[in-house]
């Protein structure tokens, strides 16, 4: 198990699926690939769950899990997050590799922007995105700059503990939810008596997680974590929704107060093989600020993300997605498909000469990121 699992690592594999009645497959540059001949039973998948488990407990209740996370790795190969389920009554595992090093910044290919957000001393930075678009990566990217240049304590919440940090000139503390604290929400109440400068939270999913983490950025914290929607003005309209009506107004002001940027990602197929984030990247200027505080101005941050880009260095999904077609890393008609608005993103490229006949140019190693980006 482990030779494949390494096998499957060194393809470039980002996922890997465990299925009774199935090949082993692995996901690679976003397809799966059969990893094996012959197909799974359940007492296989039964014996690969049980070697995956932590806790002897977990073990012997093995029958009665439903839903299960966990991480686990092998010496020299990397790490795995690692997710046991139920599908049509048999055991089902998805396993999520995670590179042994810390990614940086450059390593992935990201803007340079990325790592001046991560220098904020205090305030909220969201990562947003769907599964599997890379946001875990990023992350990761932005506390190691982190611990390579500040002298700060850094508390991560994360379920299960992903990228493993090692203390440099920031102390790291990890806690993972479920072994280290009992849930996002104690985990939370508890941080701020813990001397921390920098907080990740793996996953705002509620209004109680959300209120906690602005209370955190409001009093000098900086706090970064993530959210599963598409755009920035997506990110602020979801936030707000979560709270009742009668509560929105004030959310709106304490979010255009504490809000330093919202970094959103897909991951698009490079012409030469592999994948690449396209970014959209809003930093909150006095401006936006204005926008968040009025909803009927909310439609006006795309414009201004676009209009920012020389001056404060924010970039539309578009601009970026232009940029990546130009420089010959991605192939205009994918290009379109990722766009925001296709018809529009059209358009534009058009202004700049025929898209269709842009040359492929040497893309640089460090945009390659399919075996860099998790989650």
């Amino acid at each position: 198990m482990q030779e494949l699992f390494k096998a499957a690592v060194e393809r470039g594999a980002s996922d890997i699926h465990i299925k009774a009645g199935d090949f082993m497959r692995a996901r690679v540059h976003g397809e799966l690939q059969p990893l094996t001949q012959q197909k799974l039973t359940v007492d296989q998948v039964k014996g690969i769950a049980l070697q995956l488990i932590p806790f002897q407990e977990d073990k012997d209740n093995f029958d009665k899990l439903l839903d299960y996370d966990c991480s686990w790795g092998i010496p020299g190969v990397g790490r795995f997050r690692v997710n046991i389920m139920k599908q049509r009554g048999s055991p089902m595992i998805v396993l999520r590799a995670i590179p042994i090093e810390i990614p940086s910044v450059e390593d992935l290919g990201l803007p340079p922007i990325i790592n001046k957000i991560a220098a904020a001393d205090r305030g909220m930075i969201l990562v947003t995105g769907v599964t599997g678009s890379g946001k875990s990566s990023t992350m990761a990217a932005m506390i190691n700059w982190i611990n390579r240049n500040k002298q700060v304590h850094v508390v991560t919440l994360e379920n299960p503990i992903e990228f493993l940090h090692r203390d440099n000139k920031s102390s790291i503390t990890q806690r993972d939810i479920g072994t280290d604290t009992d849930s996002f929400d104690s985990g939370l109440r508890s941080v701020l008596r813990q001397d921390p400068d920098v907080i990740l939270i793996g996953e705002m999913r509620d209004k109680i997680t959300i209120e906690t983490a602005l209370k955190a950025a409001e009093t000098g914290h900086l706090v970064i974590s993530t959210l599963h929607t598409k755009n920035a003005v997506q990110t602020l309209s979801r936030i707000i929704a979560v709270f009742e009506p009668s509560e929105q107004e004030m959310i709106r002001v304490r979010l255009s107060e504490s809000l330093q940027a919202v970094i959103s990602q897909r991951l698009v197929a490079r012409r030469t093989g592999g994948r690449v984030a396209a970014m959209e990247v809003m930093l909150v200027t006095s401006t936006i600020r204005d926008c968040i505080r009025d909803h009927e101005r909310m439609e006006e941050v795309g414009d201004l993300i676009e209009e920012g880009r020389e001056h404060y260095g924010s970039q539309s999904f578009d601009q970026h997605l232009m940029e990546l077609v130009k420089d010959g890393t991605v192939d205009f008609e994918i290009a379109k498909a990722a766009a925001n608005n296709p018809a529009d993103f059209d358009l534009k490229m058009n202004m700049f000469g025929d898209p269709r006949s842009q040359r492929a140019g040497d893309a640089p190693v460090a945009d390659e990121m399919s075996g860099l980006m998790g989650d």
